[in-house]
């Protein structure tokens, strides 16, 4: 029943799903280089105000709860699931934005939290110098936040709902 149920979901949404795991995949990728180059050296400024500087991240944004991994991996699961479980609903507000939006979050939390799962921590990299290190993973929830709050603040319920 369950298995039939995801197979008909992903067929019907085969588009998301493959950037869902297109976007895992990338933020997997660049975490993979930042272990293999940065881990090595810690940093390597490629301009004034950017450097990648690698950093294993056991808390969340700004430096928050830290050696918080298996709270906060509950949680990621906790997200993950909302967002299958209320797609429908959530694509359905002014599309394409409410899908690209939770498209986004769910790719970006699948990203980080097969790095709290398989590693205890996150690899962050990206660092702007006025800002927390962060990942791709992290941008990708961000924007999709934003586009999905934009989509439901534009989103105008049908008649009679």
């Amino acid at each position: 029943m369950l298995l039939s149920k995801l197979k008909n979901f992903f067929t019907a949404h085969k588009r998301a799903v493959i950037t869902v795991l297109l976007i895992a995949g990338i933020d997997r990728v660049t975490k993979v280089l930042a272990l293999e180059l940065l881990r090595p050296k810690g940093g390597v400024e490629i301009f004034k105000y950017f450097h990648l500087t690698y950093v294993e991240n056991t808390g969340m944004a700004f430096g928050m709860f830290q050696n918080a991994n298996l709270p906060l991996a509950i949680l990621m699961i906790i997200v993950i699931i909302f967002i299958i479980v209320s797609w429908k609903e959530l694509a359905a507000a002014r599309p394409p934005l409410g899908e690209l939006g939770a498209t986004l979050i769910l790719g970006g939390a699948i990203g980080n939290l097969y790095d709290r799962i398989v590693l205890g921590y996150v690899v962050d990299f990206l660092d702007f110098r006025v800002w927390p290190v962060f990942n791709a993973a992290d941008s990708f929830i961000c924007i999709g936040a934003a586009l999905l709050a934009l989509a439901i603040f534009l989103h105008k319920p049908a008649e009679g709902k």
